[in-house]
């Protein structure tokens, strides 16, 4: 049985809750309605039939609080709750950072990578270019670290490459979405990069204002990409892909398929002792996250990324 540690929470963020009872197969109903996230309970009955990741177990929980660990140990399941994150090493066979504050992500996650602990680091890895320079390290020093927004792992995106032969030679690819740059704009980039097989980004410029995000992506092979994120819409994650014979709408709804898909993921790359997710890919989204942040900062400068 692979043992997992999960570290959480940060404001807004239900991560620690969901994804320890998706790998644990149960969870508490009655304790998990209070959890503070409407939704996680519904998605979670709706897939009680489905949830558990064979040979895999969130035995251990930390966060901040000792009273929030021990909610969410009761709502989902695990039976440790560490007063210290450090108390984990030794103890289990891999940890997953739940927290989505990339501010806080070489601090959280150092402890584990210097004991050789393989880490999962939520979205994004990070939000300047400092920390992700000591990713890079670390990653270049062996050590295992996978990090992603689930949008990697849409089913949705995942059906629309069967089609895309159809459009003929991609000229242009639309992305909306809603919410703020820095966290939700990183699942944007996942769900584009991941469509399109991770095409390396050449430079990217901010061209309005922060909390109505228009961010234009200029791609080595010719493509161009706009992302759209505003704070005060309704609407769905959704990409409009423009071939040269025909054009796509691919919407992405189902949250706990890719949650599921992503643990699922993390836990056989543990087993074989690599991250199935190439680094190079993770930092090539960041280092766009980064530079469109950059970018915003300096008045809708274009910035390079080669």
């Amino acid at each position: 049985m692979l043992k997992l540690g999960i570290i959480g929470m940060s404001e807004g963020n239900g991560h620690p809750y969901s994804w320890s009872a998706i790998i644990n197969g149960d969870y508490d109903k009655k304790e998990m309605e209070h959890c503070g996230f409407a939704g996680i309970p519904l998605y979670l009955e709706a897939n009680r039939d489905t949830l558990g990741i064979d040979g895999a177990r969130v035995t251990h929980i930390w966060t901040q609080e000792r009273q929030i660990s021990e909610h969410i140990a009761k709502a989902s399941m695990i039976e440790n709750v560490a007063d210290r994150k450090e108390e984990m090493i030794g103890r289990v066979d891999a940890v997953i950072l739940a927290r989505d504050d990339p501010e806080n992500h070489v601090t959280m996650a150092a402890p584990f990578l210097d004991a050789d602990v393989p880490v999962f680091i939520d979205k994004p890895l990070a939000i300047n270019m400092e920390d992700l320079g000591y990713f890079h390290r670390q990653h270049d020093a062996g050590k295992f670290i996978m990090s992603c927004s689930s949008m990697r792992y849409a089913h949705e995106c995942r059906t629309a490459k069967t089609g895309m032969v159809s459009l003929g030679k991609i000229e242009l690819v639309t992305v909306v979405g809603t919410k703020d740059w820095v966290k939700y704009g990183v699942h944007m980039l996942e769900a584009l990069f991941a469509l399109l097989n991770d095409p390396a980004a050449i430079s990217v410029q901010h061209l309005s204002k922060s909390g109505k995000d228009i961010v234009l992506i200029r791609f080595e092979n010719g493509l161009l990409a706009t992302v759209h994120l505003f704070k005060n819409i309704k609407a769905t994650f959704q990409l409009s892909l423009f071939g040269r014979d025909n054009w796509q709408l691919v919407e992405i709804s189902n949250s706990y398929a890719m949650f599921k898909e992503n643990l699922a993921e993390f836990t056989k790359s543990v087993r074989e002792g690599r991250s199935r997710l190439p680094f190079e890919k993770t930092e090539n989204i960041i280092r766009t996250l980064i530079g469109a942040k950059t970018s915003l900062e300096h008045g809708g400068k274009k910035i390079s990324l080669v």
